[in-house]
């Protein structure tokens, strides 16, 4: 089997991780203490809408190495704080090396701290993007298997857009579904599966 088509791969510890979690430390790390538990706080579950944005095009290894300078840049991603910076500041942001400089995506992060901020007057950021949870979970034993969207990304992707939202397009939401817990796409055989304690097939 390729990388791709590939179940699980047993580490060195015992614990078997899909292939993108098998290798680099810094992604095991985060499959194995992170990727898929529960975000249910306003400020993290903007900071991944923001951060999955920035990932489109790229690696989810290049985001979470530029994960600490993306914090320092964007205010630890505390939506009220971002929501008041001005053309100036992505000014300055374009020239920050430590964060991926792309002026649509620095606005629109910009723009979703104040959406969250709007959504604050109908509900909230978190019950808002979880009312998007499906019945029902994929059960993938093979990388292939896993989904890219679904049903429930490409109405949350509407949803947020409608409500002032940019780069949530719907396999960037359901990216943020697994990483978020709202579903589950851990490979069946994995040491995470059912880990959320949300679903537990």
């Amino acid at each position: 089997m390729t990388p791709e088509t590939a179940g699980v791969i047993i580490g060195e510890d015992g614990l078997a991780r899909p292939a993108w979690a098998a290798t680099d430390p810094l992604m095991r790390n985060y499959y194995d203490h992170e990727w898929g538990l529960p975000v249910t706080d306003e400020q993290g579950l903007y900071e991944r809408i923001c951060l999955e944005g920035f990932q489109a095009g790229l690696s989810w290894a290049t985001i979470l190495r530029k994960r600490p300078a993306f914090r320092d840049a964007f205010a630890g991603f505390d939506p009220d704080s971002v929501a008041l910076f001005t053309d100036d500041d992505v000014e300055r942001l374009m020239l920050d090396p430590g964060i991926i400089r792309n002026r649509l995506k620095i606005v629109a992060t910009i723009r979703n701290a104040r959406a969250t901020l709007e959504l604050r007057n109908d509900g909230g950021l978190v019950d808002f993007v979880w009312g998007f949870r499906p019945a029902n979970t994929p059960r993938p034993r093979l990388v292939t298997e896993i989904p890219t969207q679904s049903a429930e990304s490409i109405a949350l992707s509407k949803a947020l857009r409608k409500r002032g939202f940019s780069f949530v397009g719907p396999t960037t939401m359901f990216a943020l579904m697994e990483a978020v817990g709202i579903v589950d796409t851990h490979l069946v055989g994995s040491h995470r599966r059912g880990s959320s304690g949300i679903w537990r097939d």
